[in-house]
């Protein structure tokens, strides 16, 4: 999705010349110290913070927010495994709940899992797309617990006018080569909250060796791990960082043709989306009848080399597929593994069936890839071959599988 050119190679052309590539030391700011700033600027976050990959700016995000072993964290059965493997990762416990007709997490059924444990909510944005967050915000201050938004599949993307993992108590981000921006591997929490920012700061860290500002914490340094970020990446994303807006321009603008060119489509309709006008236009959503139209029209969309996808076969971003739940399998130890040595773990039955919403709302939609710089022309082609598949979908037999 990312776009890269002869800027990108300058940046990395300028550490190289510097021969510096460890992101600390100097008198003067580096490019990971500039990026943060950057970042946090253009996001309208206090603090940010660069990791190396979206799960561990998800597991300093949990970290940074308080979250505790034995904590439930109530997730969508929708997602990337990461998300529950992180929330595994700091001794909490996933607490899985279903998706809307959007693909976005259910705020009813999230209602219906608060327990005296939860700690935390996470809404994870997918595919570009932003969940529902004004009852979650709402359901959250009633009960006491946080949101922590996973919004690494939707980096630039915003909810009611302001960016989409910014309006919980932490966000993450992720930064690899699917995204709309992307070091190749890479991750980013921010945050408007000093005391999580420095506790992800320490997580991410070890020991802190090579900080300056030691002394100047407001927390007690712990036994981190090693998520740090380099000097390279952090010159790619800088340049990345300012191609962001032209990025979400050209894919919204393509994404909105597309989808008025679909409008009234025979046995096609657009699943539902909280903000419009706040998606990085990374996808669209489109809705059939059942599982077997879903098959059908992604299969007569691929014979023509249009660009679709099912979200229910998208492997390990569907709960069914994730192993380390359904086979209690939390850590590499029992000792380890929050499903065996939290009350809560030991409590939480996974299964298959569990969520059946999430399920039919899945097997119903058929996502749709928007390329970055579609002409007019190809536009145009994307939405003939759509609308042509939808027509035969509807009169001809269907798949079945």
């Amino acid at each position: 999705m990312y776009e890269i050119g002869e800027e990108e190679v300058e940046a990395v052309a300028r550490v190289i010349r510097r021969k510096k590539l460890f992101r600390y030391g100097g008198k003067e700011p580096t490019e990971c110290e500039l990026l943060e700033r950057e970042w946090a600027a253009q996001f309208g976050a206090a603090h940010a913070l660069a990791v190396n990959s979206g799960t561990s700016a998800l597991i300093v995000a949990l970290i940074g927010a308080g979250i505790e072993p034995g904590d439930e964290v109530i997730l969508p059965g929708y997602t990337f495994v990461a998300s529950a493997q992180a929330i595994l990762a700091v001794g909490a416990v996933p607490v899985l709940a279903e998706v809307d007709a959007g693909l976005m997490l259910d705020p009813k059924d999230v209602q219906a899992k608060l327990t005296q444990r939860t700690r935390a909510i996470m809404p994870v944005h997918m595919l570009g797309h932003v969940a529902d967050l004004e009852p979650m915000l709402k359901l959250a201050n009633e009960r006491g617990v946080m949101v922590i938004e996973d919004a690494c599949q939707c980096v630039g993307g915003s909810y009611r006018g302001k960016r989409a993992g910014t309006w919980g108590k932490t966000g993450a981000y992720s930064l690899n080569f699917y995204k709309v921006l992307s070091a190749g591997e890479g991750g980013m929490l921010v945050t408007n909250d000093k005391t999580a920012w420095q506790r992800g700061r320490v997580q991410h860290d070890t020991g802190t060796a090579w900080r300056d500002d030691i002394g100047q914490m407001q927390i007690p340094l712990f036994a981190g791990e090693n998520y740090r970020f380099d000097e390279l990446r952090g010159a790619v994303m800088r340049v990345q960082l300012g191609r962001l807006q032209s990025i979400l321009t050209r894919l919204r603008a393509a994404r909105k043709t597309l989808a008025q060119r679909l409008d009234g489509a025979p046995g096609l309709s657009f699943a539902p989306v909280h903000d419009p006008e706040g998606v990085t236009g990374a996808a669209l959503f489109l809705r059939v009848e059942n599982r077997e139209q879903a098959l059908a029209f992604h299969k007569l969309a691929g014979e023509r080399g249009l660009s679709t996808g099912l979200p229910y076969d998208s492997g390990r971003h569907v709960y069914t597929n994730w192993e380390v739940l359904l086979e209690r399998r939390g850590a590499y130890h029992p000792a380890r593994d929050p499903l065996h040595t939290t009350e809560a773990g030991r409590a939480q039955r996974y299964t298959k069936d569990m969520l059946p919403r999430t399920l039919e709302n899945l097997a119903r939609v058929v996502s749709v890839g928007i390329g970055l710089n579609w002409s007019a022309e190809e536009i145009e082609k994307q939405a003939e071959g759509l609308r042509q598949a939808a027509r035969e979908v509807q009169g001809a037999p269907v798949a079945s599988k």
